[in-house]
């Protein structure tokens, strides 16, 4: 297949995603879910075999040191199973909050009933290493940090190393929730240290929806027998069963994996985590100086920008209404994302999915026709926006 057929239209006239999945996949990836699999069968027990190992690979696990466990759900029942499940029931969690994916570890740790003290830096500031310092050396009851290494309510890329280094200079244990960034950007244990990682099947890697994955230090998890505040959460017990028959204790999404393992086979080949790190960077390099073009601003400085997820400021026009944006925009075939900020209106525009710079290029030709339909002469946000943002860049 030519380069320019590879992110062609996706298949039935279906739109792009962008947002940080669901996203749009390849068309051989949505091919491999045709076929049947027996889940406790000697065929599908070696591909999730096979898929443990190529994690691991993608994290550098050259000693062995670390065990990857799949587990059913979404990316949040992933996130609730690793702090249940690593976190004792006597400990205690830092959780790092800057957008909805860290409050949302806040109500895990409400909702399982462990110890939490959080952090929380507003829409966008990221978490830098000597707060998370300060912190733990106040309160020495503190055993673990959770922290988010891609917030997609704003698209900050959160400075995951300086916070590991901060955490294991005082004795502490990080755990990561790498959902929106695995398989793009670099999270090589040999570079970052780390008890435990989850992210899912339907992110930088582009697989379908279905099932997330924890990769824990071995050592770490074979001490956490008991810890689960629930049976079907339990990392523990799916990896001893794991260790025991090669089998999810439960039913597997059987097609979702045979996908998976198909959209890892793309991966690989187009040069793994750096080669779609360039891609990604490059689509968003392309949405961002086009959207800008058009007067929208983005909520980040280039700083802090990410190459997963980029949110705009909606325009101060009085006819930009999100919604209307959002319908002629899906009508012209590109699904966005609306925002999450608290203090200002906003939209967001994800990078990832099977898409590349021809693609990001028609996505800003869209809104460009999008504004000149909805009567809208200047994308200007408002000036508590352009405010907010000054805050951001006078502040580092």
């Amino acid at each position: 297949m030519a380069q320019s057929d590879i992110f062609a239209d996706p298949i039935m006239g279906e739109p792009y995603l962008l947002t940080p999945g669901p996203l749009t996949t390849a068309q051989s990836v949505k091919q491999a879910m045709l076929r049947d699999w027996g889940s406790w069968d000697d065929d599908f027990r070696s591909m999730t075999r096979s898929m443990c190992s190529q994690l691991l690979a993608l994290v550098g696990d050259e000693k062995d040191e670390f065990s990857c466990v799949p587990m059913q759900g979404s990316g949040s029942f992933c996130v609730e199973a690793m702090l249940g499940t690593l976190v004792p029931r006597n400990g205690k969690v830092l959780v790092l909050a800057n957008g909805a994916y860290g409050l949302r570890a806040a109500e895990i740790m409400r909702y399982i009933g462990r110890e939490f003290t959080l952090i929380d830096k507003g829409d966008y500031m990221p978490p830098r290493g000597d707060e998370v310092g300060v912190a733990l050396d106040s309160d020495h009851s503190i055993t673990h940090v959770i922290a988010i290494h891609c917030e997609t309510s704003s698209g900050v890329l959160n400075p995951i190393e300086e916070i590991s280094t901060a955490t294991y200079a005082r004795g502490r244990k990080l755990l990561i929730d790498s959902m929106s960034a695995f398989g793009a950007i670099d999270i090589d244990v040999n570079n970052i240290r780390y008890e435990a990682m989850v992210s899912s099947a339907n992110k930088c890697i582009e697989g379908v929806p279905g099932f997330g994955f924890v990769i824990a230090r071995t050592l770490e998890l074979s001490k956490c027998k008991g810890n689960s505040h629930s049976l079907a959460l339990d990392v523990y017990a799916q990896w001893t069963n794991f260790v025991k028959t090669g089998q999810w204790r439960y039913t597997p999404p059987t097609h979702v994996v045979a996908a998976f393992l198909e959209a890892l086979r793309i991966h690989a080949a187009e040069g793994g985590c750096a080669g779609r790190l360039v891609r990604y960077t490059q689509n968003r390099d392309v949405v961002v100086a086009g959207m800008r073009k058009l007067g929208f601003e983005t909520l980040l400085s280039d700083r802090w920008l990410s190459p997963i997820i980029v949110t705009f400021f909606c325009p101060a026009h009085k006819n930009f209404l999100f919604p209307g944006f959002y319908n002629l925009m899906k009508k012209k075939g590109f699904i966005i994302y609306p925002g999450k900020l608290t203090t200002v209106e906003s939209f967001r525009i994800g990078c990832i999915g099977r898409m590349d710079e021809n693609v990001m290029l028609r996505v800003v030709k869209a809104a460009e026709e999008t504004l000149a339909e909805m009567g809208v002469s200047n994308a200007t946000p408002p000036a508590e926006a352009l405010l907010e943002k000054a805050k951001l860049e006078a502040l580092g």
